[in-house]
């Protein structure tokens, strides 16, 4: 039998706030009587104060979903696209940028691959793309290649690759950092050819690379396996190649943490300069 909720405020506000708990709406119960002396001192209709009441519950819903899903997501950094200095990297298209911000590539299950030398901001886009995920509530997961392989090689020993693999197929986006730091053994890049394959089409990776794909070669330790996984990861991607300088570096310069000799070419012995060392 249903339990009824009984009131000794006069004005109804106790009564509201416990049917509020029954129906989960706690941002809704703490504004409403703030929310109610402000209707009635600005002859708000009905239909304005519960629409202001419902659409502060949602708001703190989604705040409350994108904190906890960060966390799931394993971000490294949480960083968006508004942060990222586009006039350091003119080597990228703005605007081609901004577009991936829309996410139609993960709706259609495409990849995105960026590559670059370290410290140009290639983990910053990949982040930025997996913020914006998480608040259209897309399933996101991040993870350096170097923790992905470990974890595939160590459920392959165990004989739980296939469940293991199942895990890193769930997400509507993963986010795969770091490939090509270091080179992978054998059954390492095996291992990670299986994933691409198996997500290939099914769902989208973002990946970033200190290396460009004619090196990709030495990194997985096999042309043959290298091609095959760029055949499967190129065939539906959009690919960003940034040429420029480190962002880590350019603070230092600025902050005046490098000396001149650590920011200027050395000069070699037919150099006839005159300028001061």
């Amino acid at each position: 039998m249903t339990r009824r909720v009984t009131t000794t405020s006069p004005d109804g506000l106790d009564l509201f706030a416990a049917l509020c708990e029954r129906l989960n709406l706690p941002e809704v119960a703490r504004l409403a009587a703030a929310r109610a002396q402000q209707a009635a001192a600005e002859q708000w209709t009905y239909s304005q104060y519960l629409t202001d009441l419902f659409q502060a519950e949602v708001t703190a819903r989604q705040a409350r979903y994108v904190v906890s899903h960060t966390q799931m997501a394993r971000l490294p950094f949480q960083k968006t696209l508004e942060q990222f200095d586009f006039s350091f990297q003119p080597s990228i298209d703005e605007r081609q940028v901004r577009q991936l911000l829309t996410l139609q590539w993960v709706d259609a299950a495409e990849n995105l691959i960026v590559l670059g030398p370290p410290g140009v901001g290639k983990t910053h886009l990949i982040v930025a793309m997996a913020v914006q995920a998480i608040t259209m509530r897309i399933p996101v997961y991040f993870i350096t290649i170097q923790d992905l392989v470990a974890d595939l090689r160590k459920a392959w020993d165990e004989n739980r690759f296939a469940t293991r693999l199942g895990v890193y197929l769930r997400p509507q986006l993963l986010c795969i950092d770091e490939v090509g730091y270091l080179p992978l053994n054998p059954l390492e890049a095996n291992l990670f050819f299986r994933l691409v394959a198996a997500r290939y089409e099914r769902g989208s990776l973002a990946l970033t690379s200190n290396k460009g794909f004619v090196d990709w070669g030495q990194v997985f330790g096999d042309p043959v396996l290298a091609t095959a996984i760029l055949d499967r990861l190129v065939h539906h991607s959009t690919i960003l190649n940034i040429r420029g300088d480190s962002y880590r570096l350019r603070e230092k310069r600025q902050a005046n943490l490098l000396g001149e000799a650590a920011i200027r070419p050395p000069r070699g012995p037919n150099d006839r300069s005159t300028t001061s060392p």
